[in-house]
């Protein structure tokens, strides 16, 4: 079946793209931060808070409804992932979650085990597991190149061992944008007996997800960087939630997926997460013209088709990027390899710093990201740090080619002056 891209449709569903700087229209090339929301997120979690608001498990209106709304967003964020509902937790986001996750691992690792990180990832990614080294786990890290910021994949698999007890990696490059063969260090891992923790935060918005396929242990996302509301989201094989150890208080559910859940939680934004989901699944019965697909089926044809929009935005944006006078760009810049990398761009501009970069594109309108974004290890090692790190241009599928021209025209203008 055809697969149709209704740019106009994407934009519509978005209000803060009506925006505007003076007599422009703001450019929201900000995603990595966290992206913009439609209109149904936005209803939804106004809605929830205006006739729904209560705590679950009450024998009155508003706790059933507010039960429905936890049980749907389990149900939608399963079809977002490709799991079962049973095997998925919220929570404040995917730092929170993670440093769960390395407590209640930390009681299986002792003196010499060793977990493996890698220096191309978000530190969310790094600090949840560099702490266990107080209980005597070594923490080996994998370096990236610095020509094209991919990681050595014969580095990684060379520090593989019967005492690697996880590999934590990123699907996807906060900072630079490179897609990781999660799939493959998934095998790897496995094979050693290790097992395999992704953050997916910053691939989510832009490629289809199947933790099935991945064949990965857990994988962490953050629904405000697809089109939601900020809520994190853990995804765990069934095997392993049912043997960690939940750490809540006595009268809690320990079923799951509530027995990871601790505390009361965010309702609201439950409701928005779900309602950002069931955009994404309009947007692709919209692409596969069929009102029938379910919603699983329609989430994996819009993400289809919004990884092949965003390609073709990349080239555009990354060849007039290289195209700048006095402009260093970090990254994969091979057209034959844009499948392993997000359509985030990071450079430099000769005499300007990053900050002075954003600042001026932030003066027209133009929205971008200056600094390390918590990716740490990498302007470290690309040697940036100390100088204000990284201009991080990021496209999501409601930018568009006219966006990305008056992007370019701008930077070329910052180009000719002086700092």
């Amino acid at each position: 079946m055809s697969i149709m891209f209704d740019t106009a449709w994407v934009r519509s569903q978005f209000p803060a793209l009506a925006s505007r700087n003076g007599s422009r229209p703001e450019i929201f090339f900000d995603g990595p931060g966290g992206t913009q929301v439609p209109h149904r997120v936005v209803d939804g979690v106004a809605g929830y808070l205006a006739g729904s608001n209560a705590n679950i498990h009450g024998a009155f209106r508003t706790s059933r409804e507010s039960d429905r709304v936890v049980e749907e967003a389990h149900s939608a964020a399963a079809d977002l992932l490709g799991c079962s509902e049973r095997e998925v937790m919220f929570g404040p986001n995917m730092t929170t979650l993670a440093f769960w996750l390395s407590h209640a691992l930390a009681c299986e690792f002792g003196p010499g085990d060793e977990i493996i990180v890698t220096r191309l990832d978000h530190d969310a990614n790094q600090a949840p597991w560099k702490c266990l080294a107080e209980r005597g786990v070594r923490i080996l890290e994998v370096p990236f190149r610095h020509e094209d910021c991919t990681l050595d994949m014969e580095d990684l698999r060379s520090k593989l061992g019967e005492r690697t007890k996880l590999v934590a990696v990123g699907y996807a490059s906060n900072a630079v944008g490179t897609i990781n063969d999660v799939a493959a260090i998934g095998r790897d891992a496995h094979r050693a007996g290790a097992r395999v923790f992704v953050d997916a935060v910053h691939y989510a918005p832009h490629g289809p997800i199947d933790v099935k396929a991945l064949d990965c242990d857990f994988l962490a996302c953050s629904a405000y960087k697809f089109f939601g509301p900020h809520q994190g989201l853990l995804y765990g094989k069934e095997e392993h939630l049912e043997r960690l150890r939940a750490y809540k208080v006595r009268p809690a559910d320990n079923a799951l997926p509530w027995r990871f859940e601790t505390g009361t939680q965010n309702h609201e934004c439950m409701a928005g997460t779900v309602a950002a989901i069931e955009y994404l699944a309009e947007l692709g019965r919209r692409c596969l013209g069929d009102d029938g697909a379910g919603r699983r089926e329609a989430v994996l044809a819009a993400m289809q088709a919004v990884r092949a929009y965003e390609r073709g935005l990349a080239i555009g944006l990354i060849r007039g990027l290289l195209a700048v006078p006095g402009l260093e760009f970090y990254g994969i810049r091979d057209e034959e390899r844009f499948d392993q990398r997000a359509p985030t761009a990071a450079v430099r501009l000769r005499g300007h710093s990053p900050r002075r970069v954003a600042e001026f594109l932030g003066e027209q309108g133009i929205f971008v990201w200056d600094g390390n974004f918590y990716a740490l290890s990498v302007t470290e090692d690309l040697g940036l740090e100390d100088s204000g790190g990284l201009v991080r241009i990021g496209l999501a599928h409601y930018n568009t080619e006219e966006e990305i021209e008056t992007l370019l025209d701008a930077l070329s203008g910052i180009a000719g002056t002086a700092s």
